[in-house]
Parts: structure tokens; sequence; C-alpha cells
């Protein structure tokens, strides 16, 4: 028997193309790093973490489809493979996010993220953050032991930084 968490997971994934382009529209509308009532799939944040209560934070966040391009040698000779376009990170798209996010928010701290989709320029991801110095997080003994980290993002210990290391 399936849960009513694997039903929504079921009418996401089945979801016809139209509703998901429109859905897009409005993302792409939207700010970069947007701040959201709730998540958008919710059995996916809560197996990430995320609980409805104060402290709890959900983003979504729009990310650049490609690869990263080197600024352009402005002075004196260059060698000929000088390597400006077809260039990558090694950071996967969703860490990018995480990291993006933190900037925005410096107060929070990044929890997990979990993919929304993508259309034909940009990645969207949802990033659930959590306040470390909110009373509730504090008294919460299943989340306070993020209250003694800080850039969790930046030095990697995110669920999507250490499939990238």
């Amino acid at each position: 028997m399936k849960s009513s968490y694997g039903y929504m997971k079921d009418a996401w994934e089945n979801m016809d193309k139209p509703a998901l382009r429109e859905k897009a529209d409005e993302w792409r509308k939207g700010l970069v790093v947007q701040r959201i009532a709730g998540p958008s799939k919710l059995g996916r944040a809560r197996s990430l973490g995320y609980r409805a209560k104060q402290g709890y934070v959900v983003v979504r966040v729009r990310v650049r489809k490609g690869g990263r391009k080197r600024r352009t040698i402005r002075k004196g000779r260059h060698p000929t493979n000088v390597g400006l376009v077809s260039f990558t990170t090694s950071m996967s798209k969703q860490s990018i996010a995480e990291r993006r996010t933190m900037k925005k928010f410096p107060n929070m701290e990044v929890l997990n993220s979990y993919p929304l989709g993508s259309d034909g320029r940009n990645h969207y991801f949802e990033i659930i953050m959590v306040d470390p110095d909110h009373p509730v997080i504090k008294n919460d003994p299943r989340i306070k032991w993020i209250a003694g980290q800080r850039g969790r993002a930046y030095r990697g210990l995110t669920g999507a930084a250490k499939k990238s290391r």
C-alpha cells in the first residue's frame, strides 16, 4: 500500500507537459533565488528533513544550463588552446544553487535540496534551509545538530556536494 506522499510523487512525475511548462514559465519570471511558502514536492522535502514548523524555509533557485565561460585574456599573447568555452566546473548545478542560496540567506544553513525540473534555458531546484538560531530548532533533538555547523554548502557537507567530491 502506498503512502499519501507516494501518490504526490506519482502525480508530480505524471504531470502533463503543458502544466509543467506553465510552472516553468512562472518560475522563469520570478526571482533567481526566491523564498516560497512551502515545498512543491512535499514527499521529497520531508524525506530530506523538511518539517512544517518554524525555523524551516524553502527557497526556489534558478541556475543557467551549460558550462562556464572563462574570462578572455586581454593583454599580450595567449596560447592557441587558451580554453575559454568548453570549461565545466567540478560542482554540480545543484550544489551551485545551494551556494547561491547561502549567499542570499547568510543567517540560514542549507539542510538539503532536490531538483524541480528544467526548461530549455534553466535548471530549477528547491533548497531546504534551517535557521540554526531559532528556539524551535535549538530545542528539537532531531535537528539541533545543525546549530553547531556553519557554511555547510561551502564546505561540501550537503548531499549534492558530497556526490561531486
